[in-house]
């Protein structure tokens, strides 16, 4: 109770410091006692150093410079179930001199998905194709896809790609999570391929 008694004055008599000088007929311009603040501009660049270059439909080309200063970029995609609940991340870059496989993709989905099931897409209710299962960390559990130059078409013609997964605790009711493909044509195009693995 003391302490605060101590404080109490303290604020009063900063409060009252401005209207005291112009009582004593001081003319001078009196700055304020209390900080109002300054701007602060959010950086553009996430904390991992990627940014987003431009977006092309429902994708976002993000990007991030190499130690060279090269920019690598990727078609980034947050994905929704039919409840508007985002289940996965889809991050597809294009590959130059990797033989078949003209393109690939990193699609992370939440870490309790059973894997023996893998990931299954389709575009359009087209052929589905399954791929495995990479590996998991604390964010969730990651599979890479390599697509061949009509996979590739198939994402340029289509509307929409189809993610299905199974949950671990429901193996029952599989998640179907819809990939739009709106922009997709004109942001693959934005990239510049890299360096794949050999075929």
């Amino acid at each position: 109770m003391a302490r605060l008694s101590m404080v109490l004055p303290l604020i009063a008599a900063l409060a009252a410091a401005p209207a005291a000088a112009q009582d004593d007929g001081d003319t001078t311009k009196v700055e304020p006692v209390l900080d109002t603040g300054s701007r602060v501009v959010q950086s553009d660049v996430a904390p991992d150093g990627t940014y987003v270059r431009e977006t092309s439909g429902d994708w976002q080309v993000k990007c991030l410079k190499d130690p060279a200063g090269a920019e690598r970029c990727q078609l980034y995609q947050l994905l929704l179930d039919a409840n508007g609940n985002s289940v996965a991340e889809a991050n597809i870059f294009r590959l130059k001199d990797s033989g078949q496989v003209m393109a690939g993709a990193t699609i992370v989905v939440p870490l309790e998905t059973l894997l023996t099931e893998g990931l299954t897409l389709s575009v359009d209710n087209g052929n589905a194709k399954r791929y495995n299962f990479s590996f998991c960390t604390p964010i969730g559990c990651f599979a890479r896809l390599g697509f061949t130059q009509a996979d590739v078409d198939a994402f340029k013609r289509g509307a929409t790609g189809t993610i299905l997964i199974v949950p671990a605790l429901a193996p029952n009711q599989p998640v179907a999570v819809s990939m739009s493909l709106a922009g997709f044509t004109k942001g693959f195009d934005l990239i510049t391929p890299i360096e794949g693995p050999k075929q």
